[in-house]
């Protein structure tokens, strides 16, 4: 039976103070939760920081990587970096990403094989605009961007990566698939992955993301595709955190 997991993506909030405050209050609002598997992913400049005060049981992860190895790449950090800092796991090619730096189904492809060669487990996240769900694109949209990344990784490294859908209408605005939508999409990555990579599928965790709360992490988690939640700004918060994480349980 596949885990859960929950993941929480910081971007770009915090300061040394404020992390320090809710890795405390993580500690102690996780206690007695022991069957889902957790992370959180700093932004770069606290990851060795936070790695050296997470509580038990909590796994480090990356926002993001660079594609390339080492070299002239001014701003850029590299799968070998994070490999060096103890994280588990990279998100890569977030919406967000996607959208505001321009980055393409191949280049998150060609991340995803980077994280996978320096043994990291990519969170490959997919996901469609409002304006591809309006025009019934979803699933031609998600089926694009995985089709990348299995032109780039083998059946034997697929079963290492995890895949977050997150609809780019859900993220940070409020609004959220229904349980039924979410475990549509879920169910056709499923099996799009089992088409591809055979029984593999059946292993592989498949997360949910676009304002994930604690008032409807329960209801998410109960759908039979869906295996835990990429959780935004509810992850800055340690009580409703650990209730999303309660609810994985």
């Amino acid at each position: 039976m596949r885990r859960k997991l929950i993941v929480g993506n910081w971007k770009m909030h915090g300061s040394k103070a404020d992390i320090a405050e809710l890795l405390t209050s993580l500690q102690q609002h996780l206690q007695g939760v022991s069957r889902a598997e957790i992370a959180v992913c700093p932004p770069y400049p606290y990851l060795l920081w936070v790695q050296d005060y997470l509580p038990d049981g909590i796994g480090l992860g990356a926002q993001n990587v660079c594609v390339e190895t080492q070299g002239a790449f001014t701003g850029e950090v590299a799968a070998s970096m994070l490999r060096d800092c103890d994280c588990r796991y990279v998100i890569v090619g977030h919406s967000e990403r996607r959208q505001l730096y321009g980055e393409s189904d191949e280049l998150i492809a060609r991340k995803t094989r980077q994280l996978l060669e320096h043994d990291l487990i990519p969170i490959v996240c997919v996901g469609e605009t409002l304006t591809a769900r309006e025009a019934n694109q979803t699933l031609v949209v998600i089926g694009a961007q995985l089709d990348a990344v299995f032109a780039q990784v083998g059946t034997d490294q697929l079963a290492r990566c995890v895949i977050a859908y997150e609809p780019v209408w859900a993220i940070g605005t409020g609004r959220t698939a229904t349980p039924e939508q979410a475990q549509e999409v879920h169910a056709y990555i499923r099996g799009k992955i089992r088409s591809h990579c055979g029984s593999i599928a059946e292993d592989m965790q498949l997360l949910y993301g676009g304002s994930v709360k604690a008032n409807n992490a329960a209801t998410l988690f109960s759908q039979s595709d869906i295996d835990g939640g990429l959780i935004g700004g509810a992850s800055l918060n340690a009580e409703e955190f650990a209730a999303i994480c309660r609810a994985a349980e």
